[in-house]
């Protein structure tokens, strides 16, 4: 998928709205990204606990914009979640991604390493370790 289309179907879908609000609510200020992304940095609210997150085609992150140089493999993973927001057709990607945050959590006490939505991601890329199946560990 293209960046031009990923962001026209983010837009029709509400999904880039809603991270629009909610980088207001956190009071970042937006910035320009690369493939068509934008970039809500500075963001304040404590929710989630994540130094970024991806809403529609919005990477919020609690990052200065002096720190996002350091970032290029976080960003790239999220710009990856904001492809995945314009295949779920929006928002429907939200409770498809926590119920495979708590299939994973349930086989590995670990929210990503078993979540699709992470996966697809880059689990390293997201700053995420792969954790074994829980009855794979050493007793």
């Amino acid at each position: 998928m293209t960046p031009r289309v990923r962001r026209a179907l983010n837009l029709l879908n509400g999904s880039t709205l809603a991270g629009l609000l909610v980088a207001r609510a956190g009071r970042a200020t937006l910035a320009p990204g690369a493939d068509g992304i934008t970039l809500a940095v500075g963001y304040r609210l404590p929710v989630p606990t994540a130094s970024a997150f991806c809403l529609g085609n919005l990477i919020i992150t609690k990052l200065s914009p002096a720190e996002l140089p350091g970032a290029g493999a976080m960003l790239a993973h999220e710009a990856r979640h904001a492809t995945q927001y314009a295949w779920c057709a929006g928002l429907a990607m939200l409770p498809a991604y926590f119920c495979c945050a708590g299939v994973s959590w349930l086989l590995t006490g670990d929210f990503a390493t078993w979540n699709v939505f992470e996966r697809r991601a880059g689990l390293a890329e997201g700053g995420y370790r792969r954790r074994p199946l829980r009855w794979q560990r050493g007793s």
